[in-house]
C-alpha cells in the first residue's frame, strides 16, 4: 500500500490529486507525528502527506476519513475510547484493551489498532525492568489501558492504578487484577514507595498543548521520585518533562514519552504504508521530530 514513489530531491512535494493523506486527531495536537511521518515520506520518496487536526465533532471527522479516502488516522487523547463505535473492525491489539490509537482505511473499511501497547511493551523489555518491581500508574484513560495491559502481559504483579475517577480507575485495575487508589497520597502511604512510577496523565505536557499550569508540575512528589528505581512518563512533548528532569537529576532510570511516540508512530507508519524503514531512516525521522 505504498502508493506512487517520486524523487523529491529533498524538496517538499507539491500537493497533487494522487497524493495519499494520513491525519491525526487530538484535542491537543502536536507536531510530533506530523514531523515524523512527513520526514519518512520524504526520505522514501512517497507521494504522501500527514496533517494533524483538532476535531470539533469526532463522528464527522471519522466520517471524513471514510468518505474522503484518508488512508490512516492516528487517534490521541481524549478520543481513544470514543472512536471505537465509529470503526468497522477492531484488531486484537485494540480490542483486547478497548482503546484505539490507529485507524487504517482500506477502501472505506476502517480497522482500529493500538500501537501504544506495542511501544510500552518494547520499552519495558529494552530497559530490562524487573517484573517484581512495585508500580504506580497515575491515570485511567486510553493510554493507561495500554500501559496496564502491557504491565500485566509482561508479568508484573504489584501494580496500583491511581485515578480520582473511581468508575474508570477501579474498572481498569479490576480488569487486570491490580489494586486501585483514588489519591496518590493514599497509594504512597499504603506502599511506602514504589519501584517504578508511570505518569499517563497530561501533567507536564508543554503549555501550548496542555493549556494550564500543570505544564510545570511534577506528576509525582519528589520523595516518591527519590525512592523509585525507574520513572516512566508517557508525555511526549517536551521530551524532558518536569518528571523526567527530576528523575534524571535523582539518578533514576528514565523512560520517556518521546521514546513511546517514536515506536508507536513507526508501527503506524508500517500499517499505513506497508513499508518498514531502515534503522538509519528511523533515527533520522526521530531526530527531526525532536528538533522542533
Amino acid at each position: 500500500m505504498a502508493g506512487p514513489i517520486l524523487a523529491f530531491n529533498g524538496a517538499v512535494p507539491i500537493l497533487n490529486k494522487d497524493m495519499t493523506l494520513c491525519i491525526s486527531l487530538s484535542a491537543r495536537p502536536s507536531n510530533n507525528g506530523t514531523r515524523f511521518h512527513n520526514h519518512l515520506y520524504e526520505q522514501l520518496g512517497l507521494n504522501w502527506i500527514y496533517k494533524a487536526f483538532a476535531p470539533t465533532d469526532l463522528a464527522q471527522a471519522i466520517a471524513g476519513v471514510r468518505g474522503l479516502g484518508i488512508r490512516g488516522c492516528a487517534v490521541s487523547m481524549p478520543y481513544k475510547e470514543d472512536v471505537i463505535a465509529l470503526v468497522d473492525v477492531m484488531d486484537p491489539s485494540a480490542k483486547a484493551i478497548d482503546s484505539v490509537n490507529t485507524i487504517v482505511n482500506d477502501g472505506g473499511r476502517l480497522t482500529a489498532y493500538n500501537t501504544d501497547y506495542t511501544a510500552i511493551e518494547q520499552l519495558l523489555h529494552s530497559n530490562a525492568v524487573p517484573t517484581d518491581y512495585s508500580v504506580l500508574v497515575l491515570g485511567s484513560g486510553g493510554m493507561a489501558k495500554a500501559t496496564v495491559a502491557a504491565l500485566r502481559d509482561a508479568g508484573f504483579k504489584n501494580v496500583t492504578v491511581v485515578a480520582r475517577n473511581e468508575d474508570s480507575g477501579r474498572a481498569l485495575a479490576d480488569q487486570y487484577g491490580f489494586a486501585w487508589s483514588a489519591e496518590l497520597g493514599s497509594a504512597l502511604s499504603g506502599t511506602g514507595s514504589a519501584d517504578m512510577l508511570i505518569n499517563v496523565t497530561p501533567i507536564g505536557m508543554a503549555g501550548s498543548m496542555a493549556g494550564g499550569p500543570d505544564a510545570e508540575a511534577l506528576s509525582f512528589p519528589q520523595e516518591a521520585i527519590d525512592a523509585a528505581k525507574v520513572v516512566f512518563d508517557v508525555v511526549a512533548l517536551p521530551a524532558e518533562t518536569p518528571l523526567i528532569k527530576a528523575a534524571r537529576a535523582a539518578g533514576k532510570t528514565v523512560i520517556t514519552g518521546a521514546e513511546v511516540a517514536t515506536i508507536q508512530a513507526l508501527e503506524q507508519f508500517v500499517l499505513y504504508t506497508g513499508i518498514r524503514p531502515t534503522d538509519q531512516q528511523i533515527r533520522s525521522a526521530e531526530e527531526f521530530m525532536r528538533a522542533q
